[in-house]
């Protein structure tokens, strides 16, 4: 007798089960509870530990995967958001309440890297996304700004939502897309020659050619949410066969194949906020959900949070 899927799998194409996205595990794990708004996790791979946001409490959470435990990376943490790596393994912070992106070096000190574009404050960092020439790239809506629950509230300076470019060479932060009603998850395509960015305003992923030198094209809609109501998008990481998952919060995770077909979902009891892989073989997706962090083991393999190309500091078993 076949068995049944459970419900964590939803398969609404046949190459969500031919591309192996319904292999690993058959349910979720809960990892932590009690946060007040969980948001975006970053693997460590050097230290098998896994940090994340806990952004209306103001502090960030670090989990431990070879014991479990959970203790405070950061107390006072400036609202933070999306957190990502750099080249060197350095951990890169949208602070949505301090209104600014941030660099944790290897001593603990923070550097800013950016808090203003042509001597206005930015908005409110969401997420970030690094290019394997070192920019960083970051969205800038107004969540943070809205009210005091997320940060801090206050009037745009800018008076947009934008994308913007972080040089690596001069630091010079550079406007790269303005046509958003809140950009929020950000993720370079595998061969780094589209930037795909979510509208959770707009209720769109829209994928932008990224040009030799640093610039975007005008850009298009790669998905929708369509009728469903409960679906906003959220940030999107890509797995190492081209495919964009996106955490669509009260619609779970969507699964798309690389022509834009939405082949799956991965259905969570939480409004699902953030993604990230991880894990040794980079096969466990870890989930922040409203209060809690969730994992579960997959059978498809995400890519490295710092651009393509295999680099021994992020591989633990090079250690």
């Amino acid at each position: 007798m076949a068995s049944k899927r459970p419900a964590l799998y939803e398969m609404l194409d046949d190459r969500f089960r031919t591309g192996r996205c319904m292999n690993g595990d058959d349910g979720l794990e809960v990892l932590y509870t009690g946060c007040r708004w969980a948001e975006g996790p970053v693997y460590l791979p050097a230290w098998r530990q896994l940090i994340w946001s806990d952004i209306p409490n103001d502090r960030m959470l670090r989990w431990d995967e070879e014991t479990g435990a959970v203790s405070v990376f950061r107390r006072s943490a400036g609202h933070t958001n999306g957190n990502t790596l750099d080249r060197e393994a350095r951990l890169i912070t949208c602070e949505q309440g301090n209104r600014r992106v941030t660099r944790t070096e290897h001593d603990g000190t923070v550097t800013v890297l950016a808090d203003r574009w042509q001597g206005k404050r930015l908005n409110s960092p969401n997420d970030a996304a690094v290019r394997s020439d070192g920019s960083i790239w970051f969205s800038d809506p107004d969540f943070g700004i809205t009210s005091d629950y997320e940060g801090h509230r206050a009037q745009s300076e800018i008076g947009s939502n934008n994308v913007y470019r972080i040089d690596p060479a001069t630091g010079e932060v550079r406007l790269v897309a303005d046509c958003f009603g809140a950009p929020n998850g950000l993720v370079f395509s595998n061969d780094e020659t589209r930037l795909f960015v979510s509208d959770t305003r707009e209720g769109a992923i829209r994928v932008f050619d990224v040009r030799d030198d640093g610039t975007l094209s005008d850009g298009e809609i790669f998905a929708r949410t369509g009728d469903r109501e409960a679906a906003r998008f959220d940030n999107l990481r890509f797995d190492e066969d081209g495919r964009l998952w996106a955490a669509a919060m009260d619609d779970g995770i969507h699964c798309y194949d690389p022509d834009g077909t939405l082949i799956g979902r991965l259905n969570i009891p939480e409004t699902v906020a953030n993604i990230t892989w991880g894990g040794a073989k980079r096969n466990r997706l870890f989930i922040t959900a409203e209060t809690s962090l969730y994992s579960v083991v997959m059978g498809v393999t995400g890519t490295h949070p710092a651009g393509p190309g295999r680099r021994p500091w992020l591989d633990p078993e090079t250690r």
